[in-house]
């Protein structure tokens, strides 16, 4: 009779844990992916990248400072 009694302490206190814990837990709503950003290329070399990432300058849009430079020094303004 002892151990029906602790068997039934032990059921329950696992199924108290159990539910305690979160049991069934719902997974989270999907993340909503950003918008897409148009590509601009970039004056120098050509390579296309982000609008958010491009540097902007005489001539154009830049995928780097260095681009930018040697842009503006090989197209010098009158």
């Amino acid at each position: 009779m002892k151990f029906v009694l602790v068997l039934i302490a032990i059921v329950a206190l696992l199924w108290l844990l159990k539910r305690s814990l979160g049991g069934v837990r719902r997974p989270p709503p999907p993340a909503k992916p950003a918008e897409p950003q148009p590509m601009l290329a970039c004056a120098e070399c050509g390579v296309h990248l982000p609008r958010d990432d491009a540097l902007p300058g005489r001539g154009g849009v830049f995928c780097s400072e260095p681009h930018r430079r040697a842009y503006e020094q090989a197209h010098p303004t009158a």
